[in-house]
């Protein structure tokens, strides 16, 4: 058994079925791109952490920027992608840009369900609805609870694009159905047992809320149903996967190099193999910068290149496995540059992930999420007739889109929907606002 082209690249929007409208100049996956690029959750990448929390260096990159570059890239590779698939499958009417447009859309939208403080967000959210399962945790069912024991980004991501973007509008952004199922790195609930032996498996992509919406979704673009509740990834999704990996991988390094966490000869030892492989000698371009930044800005660029040819490689080669829905490794894990890639992310863990700086921010994360939480879900979980005074005002303070949950469940995923949403900047300011650290109109 084997997916479809035809359903895998459906037209068909969420929450509006009938809309497969295109025009001449724009096909239904650019709306798609245009639809996430103008949102505001989208705008508020900018002030959420990428690598370096709260930084004060303009030139790192932030969600949203890295956002771009990831789209960028997938952009490039889904369309080469798209040229392989074409070659196989003859009787799809579609030209190469296509796939590349469905790839871009779901890689602009990957990170966009992301908390405040990146991984370590994640983690605090985890950590604080396990310290206090008995209080707020007992009475749902077990899929219910693992949505917040393993909060999980990517599953926010859907939910946000689904649902709570345009929340008026049943089908949040209302994407096409391709772009959602591209968009899915982990087409599981959050009950089921995670194998960190199998890409697709290792987290889960969607809140027992939001079944309903990823069952439409698979069924609409054919994903292979693996177990209740799990399906096979979308092809695309792995190109979407590669890119972000390929992006965070180089420019990650880069970052390092411009905030003197890495030392030229160390990033320039990691890149060279990778932008001039097989004993390549220099280009007549790089031979002519005479400033280290710009080497490494020429070699991030030429390595990213070669990576993106790497990966189209292990598409074409796996593809068979790929549409059966057996293929369960990612792209750039798989390609000739496997080894360098492991060397830039051992340096990288290293010199730039684990420095005390960055450090101690993940950690004030910790706390921020966490006292962020101990206010906010007693005041929304707290059944209304029972609250207190501060919870009432508490109650006031949440935008009213967070707040219309029925039930315990509803309740609780309204305060991580809020939390959520928050930039870094504005849950540091939050939390001490809440805390009678900071008033407003005041400087402390």
């Amino acid at each position: 058994m084997t997916m479809e082209w035809p359903r895998l690249v459906s037209t068909m929007r969420l929450g509006r079925e009938d809309d497969r409208g295109e025009d001449a100049s724009r096909t239904g996956y650019m709306r798609d791109w245009d639809r996430v690029v103008y949102s505001s959750a989208f705008r508020r990448m900018q002030d959420k952490t990428q690598v370096f929390p709260l930084s004060d260096n303009d030139y790192v990159r932030t969600r949203l920027t890295h956002s771009i570059e990831v789209s960028s890239v997938g952009r490039s590779l889904g369309m080469l992608c798209g040229e392989f698939i074409l070659r196989k499958e003859a009787a799809l009417t579609m030209a190469p840009q296509d796939f590349g447009s469905i790839v871009a859309a779901a890689c602009l939208a990957h990170d966009i369900g992301n908390p405040p403080f990146g991984h370590s967000g994640e983690a605090a959210i985890q950590s604080w609805f396990s310290d206090h399962r008995a209080r707020w945790l007992d009475g749902l069912s077990e899929r219910e609870r693992q949505d917040f024991l393993r909060f999980e980004g990517n599953a926010q991501g859907f939910r946000l694009i689904t649902r709570l973007q345009n929340a008026v509008d049943h089908g949040g952004f209302q994407l096409t159905c391709a772009v959602l199922a591209a968009f899915a790195k982990y087409p599981r609930a959050s009950d089921l047992p995670a194998d960190k032996g199998r890409i697709s498996e290792k987290k889960f992509g969607y809140f027992a809320h939001d079944a309903d919406n990823f069952a439409r979704v698979a069924l609409q673009t054919g994903l292979l149903q693996k177990a209740p509740g799990a399906w096979a990834r979308h092809p695309l999704a792995f190109v979407m996967e590669a890119a972000d990996d390929i992006c965070y991988g180089i420019v990650d390094l880069e970052d390092g190099h411009r905030l003197a966490r890495v030392s030229f000869e160390q990033a320039h030892a990691l890149l060279w193999p990778i932008a001039f492989p097989d004993g390549q000698q220099a280009s007549a371009s790089y031979r002519q910068l005479d400033d280290d930044e710009g080497r490494i800005e020429y070699l991030r660029a030429r390595a990213i290149g070669n990576l993106v040819r790497a990966a189209l490689a292990v598409f074409e080669e796996h593809y068979d496995a790929i549409m059966a829905g057996r293929f369960e490794h990612d792209l750039a894990g798989r390609s000739r540059f496997a080894p360098q890639l492991k060397e830039i992310a051992a340096l990288s863990r290293e010199r730039i992930y684990a420095t005390p700086s960055v450090l101690q921010i993940e950690a004030a994360g910790f706390e921020i999420l966490g006292g962020l939480l101990e206010k906010i879900v007693p005041a929304l979980a707290t059944p209304v007739d029972e609250r207190s005074p501060v919870h009432r005002k508490i109650v006031q303070i949440v935008p009213r889109q967070f707040t219309r949950g029925t039930s315990a469940y509803e309740r609780l995923l309204g305060a991580t929907d809020f939390i959520s949403s928050m930039t870094d900047t504005y849950a540091l300011k939050l939390f001490r606002r809440l805390n009678g650290i900071e008033l407003p109109g005041t400087m402390v």
